[in-house]
């Protein structure tokens, strides 16, 4: 949409002078485009400063004009000022008003293109989008900066190794398959830990970086299979306005969090995710978002850095896509069966946090020195 096209379109949107067709596609195009969506408030918001403003100005014109009619009538004498003074205030009580409209009009207009500027360089748009993997050694020297710290055990880690990035990860198959994010997976090999500080081995067996996703199997004597997943994973799309929540590790414990569906695509219009209004920090990468029936809808993945609480999570389906893609290019790659069925539709947020804390990982990816 060219530039004066997409003003003329906001202001029209907010003068009301839309029809409801018109409302209805704009504002398909406001939930599929972030960006667009904040510059429409923005420009509302400040639109209702310039008018705030201006009314202000009004007043005190209006008053200073009352001021000047009764001292030119002798009915007040003004003895703070001469004469000369007094005409140049004169002057600007008479023109002030055009003055400070040429002003907001220029103010809002330099704003406008800034904005436009803003949206239309994809290269500054992309600094924007921050990852949410955590650096281990980045977190041991500012704990109080990420809000996490590392247990201190015997770790299964091999020796001359040293771990380059930390997020969290979940199983998909109750025989020790998971889920994280591609830009975890920052070296050779892997170690996850359950909620209770149990740390086992992990392979790395696929990482498909354009989903930004990674499968990883746990392969160690102390990891007990479950027998089945309480929950399900979606392939569905989800309705705008759908509550969510998450479960991931920002610290070195579990850590919560709910918000909803803001946007059906993610950053810059990516089909492959969507859009949450959540809070999350690093280490928050690769955790599940899951609706109100217990059903993972997607993976968190990233944020934008400049705006508060507008975070992306790859959409759920993508798994399925990455699991099939891998069976084709490789017919004995092992089977792994998602779980179908969800029993924590018609518990309560506690119970399902209860019932699914237990097959959510913090995982560590390590290299060699």
């Amino acid at each position: 949409m060219e530039d004066i096209k997409l003003q003329e379109t906001i202001e029209k949107f907010l003068d009301g002078k839309m029809s409801p067709d018109e409302i209805a596609w704009f504002e398909d195009l406001r939930n599929a485009t972030p960006e667009i969506d904040q510059m429409v408030v923005e420009h509302k918001l400040f639109s209702e400063k310039i008018n705030d403003y201006a009314n202000h100005i009004d007043l005190k014109q209006r008053l200073h004009t009352l001021h000047t009619s009764l001292t030119e009538k002798g009915e007040i004498e003004d003895i703070h000022l001469s004469s000369r003074k007094a005409k140049v205030i004169y002057l600007w009580n008479r023109y002030k008003r055009v003055t400070a409209i040429a002003a907001s009009i220029a103010c809002i207009t330099a704003l406008f293109i800034y904005g436009l500027v803003s949206f239309f360089a994809p290269v500054a748009n992309m600094n924007d989008l921050q990852q949410l993997s955590k650096k281990i050694d980045q977190v041991q020297l500012n704990q109080q900066m990420q809000g996490a710290r590392i247990r201190e055990f015997d770790s299964k880690i091999p020796k001359g190794y040293t771990i380059t990035a930390g997020g969290t990860a979940f199983l998909i198959d109750a025989k020790g398959y998971l889920i994280t994010n591609a830009h975890v997976m920052k070296g050779s090999g892997a170690v996850v830990v359950d909620n209770k500080g149990n740390e086992f081995k992990a392979k790395i067996l696929a990482v498909d970086v354009e989903k930004d996703l990674a499968l990883l199997k746990i392969n160690d004597d102390d990891f007990k299979k479950f027998n089945s997943l309480p929950y399900s994973i979606s392939k569905s799309n989800i309705d705008l306005g759908t509550e969510i929540f998450t479960l991931g590790y920002p610290k070195d414990e579990i850590v919560y969090n709910m918000g909803y569906l803001s946007a059906r695509n993610g950053f810059n219009g990516d089909t492959t995710n969507f859009q949450i209004s959540l809070n999350a920090n690093p280490g928050n990468s690769g955790g599940p978002v899951f609706n109100n029936k217990g059903e993972i809808v997607g993976i968190i993945s990233t944020r934008q850095a400049q705006a508060e609480g507008v975070v992306f999570a790859v959409k759920a389906k993508n798994i399925f896509e990455m699991l099939k893609g891998l069976k084709e290019n490789d017919s004995s790659f092992p089977n792994i069966k998602m779980p179908v069925n969800t029993t924590l539709k018609n518990e309560t947020r506690v119970n399902q946090i209860k019932k699914v804390e237990d097959y959510v990982f913090l995982v560590k990816s390590y290299n060699s020195n």
